[in-house]
């Protein structure tokens, strides 16, 4: 991932797939509960919706995003709420329309901008190219949640070194969440791609280890799976607390998973 153009290419690829799985859906199926407690498939799209919104903003105006993060209230599931309600609002076909046209909005301004320039984002600034592996995070885990829903097996592809690259790079989120002190380590990662590429990131003689595949990398940081559905491993106490408490977001970590929630076949 050392490319912006590279990134938002996959950006737009992610969310090509989630149209995908609303795009023909009954408008009765837009209701359908989906594994986030009290959340349906409109939610995730209105969530989707509401983030891209936003990624617009602070990537085409930086003194408009400012202003409008300045406004928000600390409680973090209030503003959540307060970002859908607009979307929830629409019936099905005109929330789909909605999600299309933010996206899209989203993806143009991000991919106009240099890969390194810092874009103000709602804790701390970031590179436009980081703003859209975070977008792609979003896409991975709300998208996972919505074929869970659906009852659709996903095909990962290695766009996911997006999202790998990403909760590397935020390792500490779930830390952070839970107030806890990220200890002084470096860890080591060791993931094999779809493909069957092997990625490797971190320092090569790390005591603290994380192995396994990519994809289920990618279902745990987003908290879409629980860590016992998994076939990750952890070598050192450090590595195997991380299992637990990894994410690659900020806010709170919520309920996540339960163990043996969901079957082989949807794993």
């Amino acid at each position: 991932m050392t490319e912006q153009p590279n990134v938002v290419s996959h950006l737009i690829a992610e969310g090509n797939d989630v149209d995908r799985l609303v795009a023909d859906l009954d408008e009765s199926r837009w209701s359908t509960p989906t594994p986030a407690p009290g959340w349906t498939v409109a939610h995730q799209i209105a969530h989707l919706s509401a983030v891209f919104r936003m990624a617009a903003l602070a990537a085409a105006d930086p003194q408009k995003f400012t202003a409008f993060a300045s406004r928000l209230g600390p409680d973090f599931n209030a503003n959540v709420d307060a970002a859908l309600a607009p979307f929830l609002a629409q019936p099905p076909g005109q929330l789909l329309q909605s999600w299309r046209a933010e996206r899209g909005r989203a993806e143009a301004a991000v991919g106009a901008l240099p890969p390194d320039q810092l874009v103000p984002w709602l804790v701390r600034p970031l590179p436009a190219r980081v703003l859209a592996a975070a977008g792609m995070m979003e896409l991975f885990g709300h998208g996972q949640d919505i074929a869970d829903a659906l009852g659709v097996r996903r095909d990962y592809t290695d766009r996911v070194r997006v999202l790998v690259e990403f909760a590397v790079r935020v390792w500490d989120f779930g830390y952070i969440a839970r107030g806890l002190t990220a200890p002084d380590v470096e860890f080591g990662f060791e993931l094999t791609a779809p493909s069957g590429a092997v990625w490797t990131f971190g320092p090569p003689d790390a005591a603290q280890r994380i192995t396994g595949p990519a994809a289920d990398f990618c279902l745990l940081v987003t908290r879409r799976r629980h860590r016992g559905d998994l076939a990750l491993a952890a070598t050192g106490a450090d590595a195997e607390q991380w299992l637990d408490i990894a994410q690659a977001y900020r806010g709170p970590a919520g309920a996540g998973r339960a163990a043996g929630q969901f079957t082989v076949s949807q794993r």
